[in-house]
Order: structure tokens, then sequence, then C-alpha cells
């Protein structure tokens, strides 16, 4: 037996919105669309199945509905900023080795958007 993928199921009323948001901030493409779910992947890369149990978010932060790992989290920090994404947790340099802030999605979740130093 493989775990060939694990993908969160966050709700939302209207995921039609959620384009806008997962879209424009992390360049995600919209690889199924029925209507009343809509799945985001990024198609030019290969993901690890992981799934993460977690009682904070480290340093004491609510534990995220996703972590999405970028290349580039100070590119991200300043598209979130000039779409005027709400921060909840600054861009700041963690002890365990990477550099994240969270942001609330349109309907709510917190997600952790990082990169390993």
């Amino acid at each position: 037996m493989a775990v060939r993928r694990i993908v969160p199921n966050l709700h939302a009323a209207d995921p039609a919105s959620a384009r806008a948001f997962y879209a424009e901030l992390l360049d995600l493409e919209v690889v199924m669309d029925h209507g009343w779910i809509l799945t985001f992947a990024d198609t030019a890369s290969t993901m690890t199945p992981q799934v993460s149990i977690a009682s904070e978010g480290g340093n004491g932060t609510p534990v995220p509905a996703l972590s999405v790992e970028v290349d580039d989290v100070d590119a991200v920090h300043a598209r979130a900023v000039s779409l005027g994404v709400e921060i909840v947790y600054p861009l700041v340099d963690e002890p365990w080795g990477v550099r994240r802030f969270y942001v609330r999605d349109p309907f709510g979740n917190v997600v952790n958007i990082l990169a390993h130093r």
C-alpha cells in the first residue's frame, strides 16, 4: 500500500471565491472544478504526501489549517501585503530553521506560508 496524495478539504460556502486567494497569492492552478469543489495545485512540482498533527503552531501561535512551503517567502509576503491579505502572524525567522508568516484566507482559515532557511 502506498499513499499517493493527502488533500486537505476546507469548507467554503462559495468555493469559486477561493480563486483570487489561492491562484493570485500562491500561483496555484485549478486542476479540478465541479462547482461545489475546486482543487488547486502546482502542476510543475511533485510533492510528498504529509500530514501534521499539532497542539500549537509553534511559538504559541494557533495551529494553521494549512502549511504551504514556497521557494521565496519574502516575495509571497510582499504579494500578500499588496493584495491586502490579512497577515495573522508577521514574517519571522523561527529558531527551528524556517522563515514564515501566517495569513487568513477568505474563509477564515489560517495559512502558514514558509520557506526553509
